[in-house]
Order: C-alpha cells, then sequence, then structure tokens
C-alpha cells in the first residue's frame, strides 16, 4: 500500500510500545472461557451512536473498520487490505474478499458505501471521522473511493474506528439510520449487532452480563484459544477488585490505585501498567451570553478570559495527581498526549502557576470580588476518579470565592447533557481516534459547526484556530504540519480556551496463566487473549 510521507513519518513515532504480559487462566467445561469486568456496559450495540472510547473498544470485537490498528498501534489492514490516492483528493480502498457477517451474508463495497453514508447521518456521534469525505464511488464489488473536496493526507488514521455495517441486515431490520445516546433515539442496532469481527454475541442482558463467543465466519487468523468470552460491568471498584482476588474473574479494570498492592501481593494475581493517552479538561460555556444556574445575570462571566485563568490558577493540579490518582498520572500542560502524533513537550507546562490569591485579583478585575455561582457537570462512573476528581475542583474553586454546585450523573445521562452543550462547566475526556492532534483540534477545539467541534462543549471559538486546524488536515509536510498543530495549541493556550487536567494511568488487574496485550489505548483486543 502507498501512504503520503506524512503517515509513514507519523507510523514510526506515534505510540508507546505495548507488551503482551502474561496473566492467570479461568478454564470452563467444553473450552476455555475468559471473564472479564469493567466499570461500565457499553452504552449501545449501534458502531455509531456515540464516540466513547470504551463503548467503541467493546464493539470492536464485532465490528470491523477498513484500517485497523495492531498490537503496537500501527496501523494494518482491516476490511481493505490495502488503500492509495490515485489522485490527491481520492482515497482508493481495495476491499478484503471472501469476508462474511456473522448471519452469513457477504461483505462488499456496497455495505461499505451504505455504512459511510449512515455515519454521516444526522444523529450519529461518528460522524466527524469521515467529516472531509464529500462523495464515494463504487469501482467494483471489492474497491471503493471515497472522494474528498480538498486532499486529506490522514484519512487512513482517522476511520480506524468507524465500523461496517451489513446494509442488508441494517435494512431488513430498519435500522438503517443510527440510533444516538445523546439524542435518545434507539432502533434494532441499539441491541443487535451483525459484524465481522471475531466475535459475536451468544445472548445478552444489558447491564448485567453479555456472553460473547468466536465468530465461525471470521477471516482472519487465528490467536486466541478462547472459545467463550463471559463480560460483566461492575460499577464499584470494590466489588471488581473483588471478583478478581476471588477468582471469579480473569481481568478487571481499571484498577484503582489504592488497590494495586493488594492484587499485587497475591501470588494468583498481578497489575498491568501503562499510561493512557486520554486527556482529560475541563470545559468552560464561552458561548451563552447569560451563563445558565447562576447568580450573575445578563452575561456570562466565563466569556472573560481574566475569569477563565481564575479558574485555572485556583487548581492545584499536583494536589489532585498526588492525592487522587496515587501519583499515577500525568499533569496535562496542553490537549494533547505524550504519544499522540503532533505532541510536543515544550508545550506541555502550566500556562500559569497555581495560585489561588492571583485568582482572586483577577475574579476582582474582572467584576467578581466576591466570585459567583454556576455548576459542575461531571461523570461518576466513566473515567478514572472522575467524580472525586471534580469534587476537589470543586473545593478549590470555592477557596478563590466561586460557588460552585456539582452534578455527578452517569456517564450515559452525563453524555446526553454536555453533547446537547447543556453545561456551564465540565469535565470530559478525549482520546483522539486517530491518535493524530488534528482530531483534538477538530473534535475539541474547532468551533461547532455541522460535523466537526462535536466535543467542544464549552463553545470555545478562535477563527485562526479553526484555519490552521483546516490547513493541518490537508498538509503532508510534517514539520510544516508540526509547526502549525504547535500555533493552533498555543492559541488555545493562551485563551484559557479549555483546561487540561491530566492523562490517567492504566491498571488491568489480571490472574495469571492468562496472556493479552495492554495497550496504551486502554482497550483488550479479545483476539489476542489466550488462555494456558
Amino acid at each position: 500500500m502507498r501512504f503520503p510521507v506524512l503517515l509513514t513519518t507519523a507510523l514510526t513515532a506515534l505510540f508507546v510500545a505495548a507488551s503482551p504480559a502474561i496473566l492467570p487462566a479461568a478454564a470452563a467445561d467444553g473450552g476455555k472461557e475468559f471473564r472479564y469486568a469493567y466499570r461500565v456496559d457499553p452504552a449501545s450495540l449501534d458502531p455509531h451512536a456515540l464516540a466513547e472510547t470504551f463503548t467503541l473498544s467493546w464493539l470492536g470485537q464485532i465490528y470491523e473498520p477498513l484500517v485497523g490498528r495492531g498490537k503496537n498501534l500501527e496501523l494494518v489492514p482491516a476490511l481493505a487490505t490495502s488503500w492509495e490516492q490515485p489522485e490527491p483528493t481520492v482515497w482508493r480502498f481495495h476491499l478484503r474478499e471472501g469476508v462474511k457477517f456473522a448471519d452469513g451474508t457477504p461483505f462488499t463495497a456496497d455495505d461499505v458505501i451504505f455504512s459511510l453514508q449512515r455515519v454521516k447521518k444526522d444523529g450519529s456521534d461518528m460522524a466527524y471521522t469521515v467529516a472531509s469525505v464529500t462523495d464515494m464511488k463504487k469501482v467494483d464489488d471489492h474497491t471503493v473511493d471515497l472522494i474528498m473536496a480538498k486532499p486529506n493526507p490522514i484519512l487512513p488514521v482517522q476511520i480506524t474506528s468507524t465500523y461496517i455495517m451489513s446494509k442488508d441486515w441494517a435494512e431488513k431490520h430498519e435500522a438503517t439510520a443510527p440510533s444516538s445516546v445523546k439524542a435518545k433515539v434507539e432502533n434494532f442496532a441499539t441491541t443487535n449487532a451483525n459484524g465481522t469481527g471475531p466475535f459475536m454475541i451468544e445472548s445478552r442482558q444489558a447491564g448485567v452480563k453479555t456472553v460473547l463467543v468466536p465468530n465461525p465466519n471470521w477471516w482472519g487468523e487465528k490467536e486466541s484459544n478462547v472459545s467463550k468470552v463471559v463480560f460483566t460491568p461492575i460499577q464499584s471498584d470494590a466489588t471488581r477488585v473483588a471478583a478478581l482476588l476471588s477468582g471469579e474473574v480473569d481481568m478487571v479494570y481499571p484498577v484503582p490505585q489504592q488497590d494495586v498492592a493488594r492484587i499485587e501481593s497475591n501470588e494468583a494475581t498481578q497489575v498491568l501498567k501503562g499510561s493512557e493517552l486520554r486527556t482529560m479538561m475541563l470545559a468552560m460555556d464561552q458561548h451563552r451570553d447569560e451563563l445558565q444556574n447562576s447568580d450573575v445575570k445578563g452575561k456570562n462571566p466565563l466569556k472573560d478570559k481574566r475569569v477563565r485563568q481564575a479558574i485555572y490558577q485556583a487548581i492545584d493540579m499536583n494536589a489532585i495527581k498526588d492525592r487522587i490518582m496515587g501519583g499515577t498520572s500525568h499533569i496535562a500542560g496542553t490537549m494533547i498526549a505524550p504519544g499522540i502524533n503532533g505532541y510536543d513537550p515544550k508545550l506541555d507546562t502550566r500556562a500559569a502557576p497555581y495560585d489561588p490569591e492571583a485568582s482572586k485579583k483577577l475574579l476582582a478585575e474582572a467584576g467578581y470580588p466576591d466570585g459567583f455561582s454556576f455548576t459542575m457537570d461531571c461523570s461518576n462512573d466513566r473515567y478514572v476518579n472522575d467524580e472525586r476528581i471534580c469534587q476537589a475542583i470543586v473545593g478549590m474553586l470555592a477557596r478563590v470565592g466561586l460557588k460552585v454546585t456539582l452534578n455527578a450523573q452517569t456517564r450515559t445521562k452525563f453524555f446526553e447533557k454536555v453533547l446537547a452543550r447543556d453545561t456551564s462547566f465540565a469535565m470530559i475526556g478525549w482520546q483522539p481516534l486517530s491518535y493524530d492532534a488534528h482530531s483534538t483540534l477538530q473534535d475539541t477545539m474547532n468551533t461547532p459547526e455541522g460535523k466537526v467541534g462535536t466535543y467542544n462543549i464549552g463553545n470555545y471559538s478562535n477563527p485562526k484556530v479553526d484555519a490552521l486546524t483546516q490547513k493541518i488536515e490537508v498538509e503532508v509536510d510534517p514539520a510544516k504540519r508540526n509547526a502549525m498543530i504547535f500555533e493552533a495549541m498555543t492559541l488555545d493556550k493562551e485563551d484559557y480556551g479549555h483546561i487540561p487536567v491530566h492523562q490517567a494511568g492504566i491498571a488491568w488487574g489480571v490472574r495469571k496463566g492468562v496472556h493479552v496485550v495492554l495497550r496504551s489505548d486502554d482497550s483488550l483486543e479479545l483476539k489476542w487473549v489466550t488462555l494456558d
């Protein structure tokens, strides 16, 4: 396959190396059974319903993209065996022949075009991944052209979590339009799945247990010896860890920092450690003329840069790292993590020091010497220590006179609320599915319009950032591209458009005798799980 210089350069330096790890075994009558637990259930079985890392990762066992990721997060062929640019504004994908969906339906170019058209429809949360695609052309049954108005050299890295559905299956079950978590729209695909991936659903009780079995129609080389997978969502950290230590499950994640020593001291278990590529950030409403749920009437204090800086300087990131994250997090000075293409360590420092007295002075200069009130939205079951972090931030802001009411909710309700931009102040995480800075710029920092800025929940808007984001997407020279990324990230930092918090540590608790691959995207790939 042919890659532009940008892609070949990026792929050699993008990722933290992932390594296989030896874990403990569990056997079941009739074959090898792998039992694992995560803190939540997938938000939907519709692969286009929510761009949430865990949901997409989990669905990646059932559905597949055209271009996939390997054990070290490198690009690998998936439903496309190769891809090339016959013209600067055309990406041509050569599809894998002989592939079938789990229901036996053959996979063809029609499914690709149907799926990507579905992704671009209203309600889809994945539209940003193909925002640059203006047209699609079926060359033959196993060749598809994706056509753009302007060159996009990074399209293959943008679509590694854009999954392909069966056109026939979706039409048969009236699921041709995407369901939507944030709009509370459901259809047959919300609770049923039919993909080309290595596993398929045998049974499912949403929120309770899902049983997966190998897909007998899968085209790939079989590396796993697992004959059954039992997935259980366990929200309680203590209960999840207890299930591992008792042998009820073979793997749990995430592992709370306070439980790491206990798991490691148990001769039958161990903890695998890494660092996330997701950046946790605080978003502030910079759009409304009047701040919601505030005692300030007729105006929005968060539109004032001095107020945003005051909030930033009131937050003690070191205290969050030491007291809540157990020293395992990486304090973020910029909106992208080490390991993301475009990251520059020169930007990864605080924009201004932690200084509550400076915060009070800035608030007084802005006309709020006694502070003001507003609400903070936070999930309580999505990110590592999410509610505890938000509680700490509320307390820190109180010390400078800002009276913040915390609204902590389950991640489904949280995403429904903040993605509708019904928020004044919120903590959210973003891991670019492309592992490239352009995604962070386009999806969390670009002025919301159409299919871009979807996760810019505070409506930050800087025309210079928007213009740079468009240029970055089409630039093929790595040096020029990285210079523009640096400039755009600097503008957001100087504006205090967002407040980056940290990248959390990854911790998976496992039993000995099980072999998995720990990747820095915190994604468990069942196709690589083996049991002794």
